[in-house]
């Protein structure tokens, strides 16, 4: 059973990247950052290095690179670049960040 599936709050997010280039560099480190500031304890990423297992892009469906995935009851949600706008990445992806309403 995958993590998603256990917990359905949680983000469950793949990065594919082609090694040190320095836009993969980028969407590493700016996704990281995003994720820490608005899912932290709530998201697993995994990345793939496309440079290190170059057959995962024909059988993962990736033509660009770097690419974001997230995937959601059946849904699948991509965004391809460097991640830098975190507005764009969060909308893109559905990713909810706005504060819960308090009970009274």
């Amino acid at each position: 059973m995958n993590r998603q599936a256990e917990d359905p709050t949680g983000y469950n997010l793949r990065l594919y990247i082609a090694g040190q280039a320095p836009r993969s560099i980028a969407a590493v480190c700016n996704l990281r950052k995003l994720c820490e500031t608005y899912l932290s304890g709530r998201y697993h990423l995994d990345v793939i290095d496309l440079v290190a297992e170059p057959g995962r892009a024909q059988r993962d469906g990736i033509i660009a690179v770097p690419t974001l995935v997230r995937r959601r009851r059946g849904a699948v949600r991509r965004i391809i670049g460097d991640l830098s706008n975190s507005a764009r990445v969060l909308t893109r992806l559905d990713i909810d960040v706005r504060p819960k309403a308090r009970r009274r």
